[in-house]
C-alpha cells in the first residue's frame, strides 16, 4: 500500500466528501481493493464491440500499474488479470514491453503502456476510483493461435480487430470499432 496518502489520490486514501453517494458497484470496488488488494471491472462483449476487463486498485495497494486485456471472453481476462496481479502482489515490477510467458495456456502475454488519451473512453470506474488520471495503466496483449500479436501484418485480420492499440494516441489508431465512438 502507498505508505504516503499524500501520493496516492484514491477514494480510500482522502475522503473527498461524497462517500455517502457511491453506488453499488463502487462500494463493490472499494471492498475488493481493501480485502484483495485490487478489483476487476468485467465489460462483456455486446453488439458494439468485444469486451474488456481492467483492474482497480494495484497502483493504490501495490504501486504497480493497472492492467487492461480486451477481446476475448471477460471471465478468461478476469483470470489473466488476476495471475498478473498475482505477480504484482509478490513484488514483480510489471512495466511497458515485458513479456509473460505463463498466464494464457503457455502462450506469451505483452505489456503496453495505454495512452492517457484513452482513459475516459475506456477507465471511467478507475478515474472515478483515483479521482483523475494519470494513474498508470498497461494493455496486456494476448496473441493468435500462431503466435502473432494484433499489431502485426501476419496476424489474422479478426484478431486485429479483437484488441485496440491504445499505446498509438487515438488520432492514430486505424479506424475500427476501437475508434468508433471517438
Amino acid at each position: 500500500m502507498t505508505d504516503d496518502p499524500s501520493q496516492c489520490c484514491c477514494v480510500l486514501c482522502h475522503d473527498y466528501g461524497d462517500r455517502d453517494d457511491a453506488d453499488q458497484v463502487d462500494l463493490t470496488i472499494i471492498e475488493n481493493v481493501r480485502q484483495h488488494g485490487w478489483h476487476v471491472v468485467m465489460v462483456p462483449e455486446d453488439e458494439i464491440g468485444p469486451g474488456f476487463a481492467y483492474t482497480i486498485g494495484l497502483s493504490h495497494t501495490h504501486d504497480s500499474p493497472e492492467l487492461a486485456m480486451f477481446g476475448i471472453d471477460v471471465h478468461v481476462m478476469h483470470r489473466i488479470l488476476n495471475r498478473l496481479g498475482d505477480k504484482a502482489a509478490a513484488g514483480s515490477v510489471l512495466s511497458d514491453g515485458q513479456k509473460h510467458p505463463d498466464v494464457v495456456d503457455g502462450r506469451r502475454v505483452v505489456l503496453r503502456q495505454v495512452d492517457l488519451r484513452w482513459y475516459r473512453t475506456f477507465f471511467g470506474r478507475a478515474i472515478g476510483f483515483y479521482r483523475r488520471p494519470p494513474f498508470p495503466v498497461l494493455q496486456v496483449a494476448w496473441p493468435d493461435a500462431d503466435g502473432c500479436f494484433h499489431w502485426e501484418e501476419q496476424a489474422e485480420e479478426r484478431h486485429r480487430e479483437s484488441q485496440p492499440q491504445l499505446w498509438l494516441p487515438p488520432s492514430e489508431h486505424p479506424v475500427g470499432v476501437w475508434t468508433t465512438e471517438l
